[in-house]
């Protein structure tokens, strides 16, 4: 299907679908991107938006930001914001991993230290940090502990000495969503949970050593802020969420749903993914508990990974880890729903948002952000393909249009099963070393899936994401070392 021809052009880089483009829409569809981006969009994403904007309760507009691609329910890239009281709470609007999510911290290292020990590096990362389905982490945790972990997130790894009091500040949350409740948790999703901390799990999460070029600083008033101070300095990003823990609570909830959605509340979707309750049921309470202690999970595994590279890093240069200045940036979110308070129409509300496959973007001077970046605004961390680099972007202003959310990532352009059929993952490891980047992998069909090819670039998405004023380049970092799940 080609580009819907109600699609309206707003400015340069934001579109429009009216209410009137199908039955039942409360508002309408906009959608961030380029014109390039809005024409290699996926099909999928032009339909799925507008079936989210059918939502009760929506508020303002369905978002699609542009890394944009199709999703289960909601597309990835997908926001809507809810009305606490006559809105609903949707599993689908929050992905399957729950708080996947990107952590990026620095190093007072330079690409010249690190070159000579760089496959030393990797490959003690590619042991210390498992990887791969089904990888299981060296903490050994009884369920009843893990229960606990879940409902304190990254301030349990404070406790326990895996964590700094300076990572919790500067963790989206504090590392924690207050209110997560274990109860609300099934065992079957505890016992996939629970031996999985301190893992990066598969398909395009990663662990990668990066550096900051000069050349590639866009703006060094915001970048002194988060860190980047010295030229090639390297810092170390990495991406993982709830793993098999998040999984089954969407999946439990999302069967709920259906049993009570239209039989209980009336409630009537276009698309059964979009299963859904009102945020203020009991089943919609439950979810959001249950939904809280997963991102706490996903908290605490990126904590406990943090952990385990400083531990890498302080081996290899024979070093501490405060020594070597490995400090966090910061850790965002995508894959949640939270409740927030937005103008509305000039009238601050609380609003339910729910961002999938979406990074939270709040201003300077915002109360939701640590106060060593109230100046800068909140960190951004996008990250690319594992060939192409990352970005470090930072909230601004005129993101309050789309609830402050900005893009997560670059986006797939392919799936993986294609992406297996084109590449072959033994050449793309020499290809990659090749031209500096040293990787290690589980598998090589998962290497493939992640060819750099299979993505949109991300140098039109974070241009179409600043254009659109959702967040500012900060940083482009460039990618030299890699473990894959």
């Amino acid at each position: 299907m080609p580009v819907p021809p109600q699609l309206k052009k707003i400015s340069n880089n934001i579109w429009e679908l009216p209410i009137t483009y199908k039955p039942g829409m409360l508002v309408p569809a906009r959608i961030y991107a380029s014109e390039k981006l809005i024409n290699e969009m996926d099909p999928g994403v032009f339909e799925q938006v507008t079936n989210v904007a059918c939502l009760p309760g929506i508020l303002k507009y369905a978002y699609c930001m542009p890394d944009g691609h199709w999703g289960y329910g909601f597309p990835i890239g997908g926001v809507a914001g809810m009305d606490v009281k006559k809105g609903v709470i949707s599993p689908g609007g929050i992905g399957f991993d729950i708080n996947c999510g990107m952590r990026l911290l620095t190093t007072n290292l330079t690409y010249d230290e690190v070159k000579p020990r760089l496959r030393e590096l990797v490959d003690a990362l590619f042991y210390k940090v498992p990887s791969g389905v089904g990888s299981t982490g060296f903490i050994k945790l009884s369920q009843s502990e893990f229960r606990d972990l879940a409902e304190q997130g990254a301030k349990w790894c404070l406790k326990k000495g895996l964590a700094w009091k300076d990572d919790l500040e500067v963790t989206e949350e504090g590392g924690c969503f207050e209110g997560a409740d274990a109860s609300k948790v099934s065992q079957k999703a505890i016992e996939r949970g629970f031996d999985q901390v301190g893992t990066l799990g598969s398909g395009n999460h990663y662990c990668e050593i990066q550096v900051a070029k000069p050349e590639n600083i866009f703006d060094e008033r915001i970048a002194r802020a988060y860190g980047i101070t010295i030229p090639n300095q390297v810092a170390i990003m990495f991406h993982c969420g709830s793993r098999g823990f998040g999984h089954q609570i969407a999946t439990d909830y999302l069967q709920v749903f259906l049993n009570v959605m239209e039989r209980k509340y009336g409630i009537k979707v276009l698309d059964r993914e979009l299963a859904c309750a009102p945020f203020q049921s009991s089943e919609g309470q439950d979810y959001f508990k249950a939904m809280k202690c997963a991102a706490n999970m996903a908290f605490a595994n990126r904590q406990v990974i943090l952990h385990r590279i400083r531990e890498v890093f302080s081996t290899v240069f024979k070093r501490s880890p405060e020594d070597l200045g490995m400090d966090m940036v910061y850790d965002v979110t995508h894959n949640t729903a939270k409740i927030e308070k937005h103008l509305i129409d000039g009238v601050e509300r609380d609003v339910l948002v729910h961002r999938k496959g979406a990074t939270r973007a709040f201003a300077p001077g915002s109360p939701d952000i640590p106060q060593r970046y109230k100046d800068a605004g909140q960190p951004v961390i996008i990250g690319g393909s594992m060939e192409t680099g990352s970005y470090l972007m930072a909230g601004l202003k005129t993101g309050a249009e789309a609830f402050f959310t900005t893009a997560h990532g670059s986006g797939r352009t392919m799936s993986r099963h294609h992406a297996k059929r084109m590449y072959r993952g033994q050449k793309l490891l020499a290809d990659m070393e090749h031209r500096g980047i040293y990787v290690r992998t589980v598998t090589w069909g998962g290497l493939a899936e992640e060819a750099g090819a299979a993505y949109k670039d991300i140098d039109s998405v974070v241009e179409a994401t600043e254009e659109a004023g959702l967040s500012k380049r900060v940083v482009r970092l460039l990618p030299i070392g890699n473990i894959k799940g």
